[in-house]
């Protein structure tokens, strides 16, 4: 991976260039289950509310975005609180090229200074790989330590097909009988995050 590539949070402000790496997996591929690209303001929206309680980060180099991650809400119940999911989407021109392996060490950090066990991922998984839909995403995850946690079977339907959708989790901390209270996003202090982020130069 480019040494010139940095990870930074990224803002509102980026939704435009993140769009356009969401876009094609949306109009090309099962990757993602939605069948419409989302607005300009709902993007900008979703950046928003993820940055109030989770990371958002984007990948730069020489200014332009090569891929973002994030983390959100795992169910959104508070006893869930400890655990949180995963997404990750990089530009077509960026794959195995070490970009998603650092997106993610940045997120594992962030998650385990907010406190947070388990992480979670939610992926589509196609009984035979086929042009929308391969079985990458779930070997890269695999790749990062990830275990698969459970399976629905063809629960998806896009393209004219159906899908399976495979959940896999790490365990990122041990699980005490009392465990520190969740830190949100905004709570981390700019040294802290400065140091995680110099960490994945």
């Amino acid at each position: 991976m480019d040494g010139n590539v940095r990870i930074r949070i990224a803002s509102p402000a980026d939704a435009e260039a993140l769009r356009s790496i969401y876009a094609p997996y949306v109009e090309n591929t099962a990757i993602t289950f939605e069948y419409e690209v989302p607005s300009l303001e709902d993007f900008q929206l979703r950046i928003r509310r993820t940055l109030q309680r989770y990371p958002y980060l984007a990948a730069e180099r020489d200014g332009e975005i090569l891929g973002y991650a994030y983390t959100g809400a795992f169910v959104g119940r508070a006893a869930y609180e400890w655990a949180a999911e995963t997404s990750i989407y990089l530009r077509e021109d960026m794959r195995k090229q070490g970009l998603g392996r650092r997106l993610y060490q940045v997120l594992e950090d962030i998650s385990r200074a907010q406190n947070i066990t388990n992480l979670y991922a939610c992926i589509a998984w196609p009984e035979r790989e086929d042009a929308y839909l391969t079985r990458n995403s779930v070997q890269f995850h695999a790749h990062m330590g990830y275990g698969e946690a459970g399976r629905f079977q063809k629960c998806g339907y896009k393209f004219g097909r159906w899908y399976d959708m495979v959940w896999m989790e790490k365990m990122l901390a041990g699980h005490p009988d009392v465990p520190q209270p969740l830190r949100s996003f905004p709570e981390l202090g700019e040294e802290e995050l400065r140091e995680i982020l110099q960490k994945s130069e």
